[in-house]
């Protein structure tokens, strides 16, 4: 199951966290946000040694203006709490995991 991330635990599971960790930016009201959200899920199943989750904008926003999120779906990708990877707009399961390989080949 994905992740939830939140203002308020976003530095110990982000910026704090070793290793690869992709936040999924969204909003219930976001139609390509539903769209992503199973692949979101499917990722997180398949990648048990990558923190993989989701931020509700309108739940959270001292985080996604930090970040500078204007459009959602937003998905930034992080190893080692540093940004190495982001993707606006829904995108198929194919292409996120190859960005998660790319950067977990380590894990």
């Amino acid at each position: 199951m994905a992740f939830e991330f939140t203002d308020q635990n976003f530095d110990d599971e982000v910026r704090n966290a070793s290793g690869v960790v992709v936040v999924d930016f969204w909003a219930e009201w976001c139609p390509p946000c539903r769209q992503l959200a199973p692949i979101i899920e499917q990722l997180a199943h398949d990648n048990p040694k990558v923190k993989i989750g989701k931020m509700n904008v309108d739940n959270n926003q001292a985080v996604p203006m930090e970040f500078g999120i204007t459009n959602i779906p937003t998905i930034i990708f992080f190893k080692d709490g540093r940004v190495v990877d982001t993707k606006v707009g829904a995108f198929p399961k194919s292409t996120l995991q190859n960005i998660i390989n790319q950067h977990a080949a380590a894990v």
